[in-house]
């Protein structure tokens, strides 16, 4: 049952609204009051729209109202941006007027101190009690980019607009949103709509969340987030984006006591314990960035190519050297790259005798006497192992305009014949074919490395910085540093090799027949071993079997091991 805070009608009015009012209206476009004025006339606002200002008759060629409650006619949304001393009197207006949500620019509330925490609760009981839904106060307010909305003051959009597309970025900063936004329009991301929550005296992060999540111009959510007041809340909503199928790509703050302390002092947000946030992102599968950069990839790469369903991947190269260096990589993330068939292996050693047909799989230069190779190999790998993932690095072959048909017939076609694999291709592209090849559902990336760590983040692999800091030996002797969330053992023994330890040989399994092939291949008795981060003694759980001779017990034993976790 839907949470009465995630209600979409409750919602709708701020975020969807048909009629907007401007409380504190000013004529100079440049003053707070006067920016969504003119937002709303110069960028296609298709509703009602009102000026309040006692003091004008008319604002921006718009007849000015003494009050809300004058204009007589339905209000969605009441933009307040009138000062804290304004804005007991203005939100009684908007009551009495039958306004539905009101987005509160004011500032000097609960990130002044007690005195402001005090009025901010009085205020954010009584539009409780009206049944007014509330957006900060201390806030940039919000963007409706496919509705064309603008009830902000940032000076963002006057800069040049994002397009409306179909990411939802929700923040907790209006400076960090501002930012974002700005980048959003940079890189070419187009957004559903933008919200900043500032004080969240009534609506929160959370509730934005849920009703993205509901939102059918939605695929994809993005959020800043500094703390939270109601943890139950901001669960029901990510468990609600999970169930939506809407991945959640999140910055949070606060890792440290000093950013914590930072954060409350910006918005007079809780922080909290980092491991507790870690903990609930990884139980309902959210994307925790550590960078604008990876804040906007992911996000972007969600939106193009969705989320794997498993941590396999297929690796396909024309170079040798770049293969090594992609399995590298995916190891370091822990993905799961399992060998092809013995037959599939043989089908590829048939049609060059010279490949490396294992997975990474190396068809060479062979492909320039033979495109058809191409979509050949990936077909084959595909129908031998099912990847959740795909990634062919083709190295400068996409600028080629000779090579620029045959790209743009294997995508079409691989997209078409495995709808569920996420793909990924690297290598150089125009950026209208890229755009051309990412419409169709595959990613693009120039550096192979990055596409790795993307997939793998994608996939809920831990921290790509991690696996590296992990990975590597420390320069000049310093100790390596851990991950704060520690590592699993495959992780754990990929760091000691790095580091020159002899490790016992292994494979990781994401599934039956992949345990099978992997004792077949290790040859002997082998143990089957659960890999958790979160079961540390994995024998107590009945986590671990031992002495496991070949390819049926293997599948049984995994079976078995990996029932007994879950239970």
């Amino acid at each position: 049952m839907t949470s009465p805070a995630f209600r979409p009608d409750t919602l709708s009015a701020l975020f969807a609204p048909r009629s907007i009012a401007v409380v504190g209206a000013s004529s100079s476009a440049q003053k707070i009051g006067g920016i969504p004025i003119d937002y709303q006339r110069r960028f296609g606002f298709d509703g009602a729209l009102y000026a309040v200002n006692p003091k004008a008759t008319q604002v921006q060629g718009l007849p000015a109202w003494p009050s809300l409650q004058a204009i007589g006619q339905p209000v969605d949304l009441a933009i307040c941006a009138v000062p804290a001393a304004l804005v007991d009197d203005t939100l009684d207006d908007a009551i009495a007027a039958g306004v539905k949500g009101v987005v509160l620019f004011s500032s000097g509330f609960a990130e002044v101190g007690p005195e402001g925490s005090a009025a901010q609760a009085r205020l954010a009981q009584r539009a409780r009690a009206a049944g007014v839904r509330l957006i900060g106060p201390n806030c940039l307010g919000l963007m409706n980019l496919r509705r064309n909305v603008y009830a902000t003051f940032s000076p963002a959009p006057g800069v040049g607009r994002v397009a409306a597309g179909r990411i939802g970025l929700v923040s907790q900063s209006g400076a960090f949103g501002a930012y974002a936004y700005s980048m959003a329009r940079e890189r070419g991301v187009g957004l559903s709509l933008w919200v900043t929550t500032g004080n969240e005296a009534d609506v929160q992060l959370a509730d934005c969340l849920a009703w993205l999540a509901q939102d059918p111009d939605t695929d994809v959510i993005m959020a800043y987030m500094e703390g939270c007041r109601d943890g139950q809340r901001l669960r029901e909503a990510l468990a609600l984006a999970q169930a939506c199928g809407k991945p959640v790509v999140m910055v949070k703050v606060g890792s440290t006591a000093l950013g914590a302390q930072a954060a409350a002092s910006h918005t007079a947000a809780l922080a909290g314990d980092d491991a507790v946030y870690d903990a609930v992102f990884r139980r309902y599968g959210v994307l925790r960035a550590h960078s604008l950069t990876e804040f906007f990839d992911l996000a972007h790469s969600a939106a193009v190519a969705g989320r794997p369903r498993d941590r396999s991947i297929g690796l396909f190269t024309l170079s040798g050297g770049v293969g090594a260096l992609m399995a590298d990589d995916a190891a370091q993330q822990g993905l799961d790259v399992p060998p092809l068939s013995d037959a599939a292996q043989a089908q590829l050693r048939e049609w060059v005798p010279f490949a490396a047909p294992r997975n990474p799989v190396d068809i060479t230069g062979q492909v320039t006497n033979d495109m058809t190779l191409l979509e050949r190999s990936a077909r084959l790998m595909l129908e031998d192992r099912g990847f959740a993932s795909w990634m062919g690095f083709l190295a400068a072959a996409g600028a080629s305009d000779a090579f620029w048909p045959v790209l743009r017939e294997l995508v079409a076609s691989l997209r078409a014949a495995y709808p569920d694999t996420v793909l990924a291709i690297s290598t150089l592209l125009a950026p209208e074919r890229r755009a051309e090849v990412e419409a169709m559902g595959c990613l693009v990336f120039a550096d192979p490395s990055d596409g790795i760590r993307t997939l793998a983040a994608l996939a809920g692999s831990h921290r790509p910085a991690d696996a590296k800091a992990a990975a590597s030996p420390a320069p000049h002797g310093d100790p390596i540093r851990l991950p704060e969330g520690g590592l699993n053992e495959p992780q754990a023994l990929a760091m000691l090799a790095r580091a020159g330890v002899p490790v016992v040989p292994h494979r990781v399994a994401s599934d039956a027949d992949a345990a099978a092939d992997a004792a077949e291949t290790l040859g002997g008795p082998v143990v089957v071993k659960v890999v958790s981060r979160d079961i540390p003694h994995k024998s107590d759980v009945g986590g671990v079997a031992l002495s496991v001779q070949g390819a049926a017990a293997a599948r049984a034993a995994f079976e078995r091991t990996l029932g007994s976790a879950r239970a």
